[in-house]
């Protein structure tokens, strides 16, 4: 078993190819892929270090598969466990909840004892409203596939960096 567990929910593919860049980065000996709608929890508790790859959907929705797997958060006790979230979302469809996925799982993950690491400065991106931005920075990572996809193997590198020192 890899030092990292990274779970994805997807449901047009974008969340799961960028989730296989993230784990390519980090190595596929450091780091598992699971598919959060084939997971249990034993899987996720097994790992100390945490990414959690989810979409925005409509709104600032979680991903369908994510929405399903949710409750099952309030089972898991995250303390000693470091959880970093990323987040892909559309910034010119969808200005207004821009990444809005990303909060409801890391304020979920602090309620319930855990550490989120990985903040990631809001430059770079065009939104007028996002819940995941606070004082200059995203919780997490912020992938735009749709009309950014040239800045994610950049910006996935550079985040993966920064988490190696996190989850050390």
């Amino acid at each position: 078993m890899a030092n990292i567990g990274i779970f994805y929910g997807s449901s047009t593919g974008n969340t799961r190819d960028v989730s296989e860049k993230l784990q390519n980065a980090f190595g596929v000996d450091n780091a598992d892929l699971h598919n959060i709608a084939d997971t249990d929890i034993e899987t996720l508790t097994r790992y100390n270090n945490l990414i959690f790859a989810v979409s925005t959907w409509g709104a600032g929705d979680l991903q369908d598969d994510w929405e399903d797997f949710f409750p099952n958060l309030d089972t898991i006790d995250f303390t000693g466990k470091k959880v970093a979230v990323m987040c892909l979302g559309d910034q010119e469809n969808y200005p207004d909840f821009f990444a809005d996925a990303m909060v409801i799982l890391t304020e979920k993950v602090a309620e319930l004892g855990g550490t989120v690491v990985g903040e990631t400065s809001i430059d770079g991106y065009s939104f007028d409203v996002s819940k995941s931005a606070r004082n200059g920075k995203f919780a997490g990572l912020v992938i735009d596939e749709d009309s950014q996809s040239d800045k994610t193997d950049q910006r996935i590198g550079k985040w993966v960096e920064r988490l190696r020192s996190a989850f050390k």
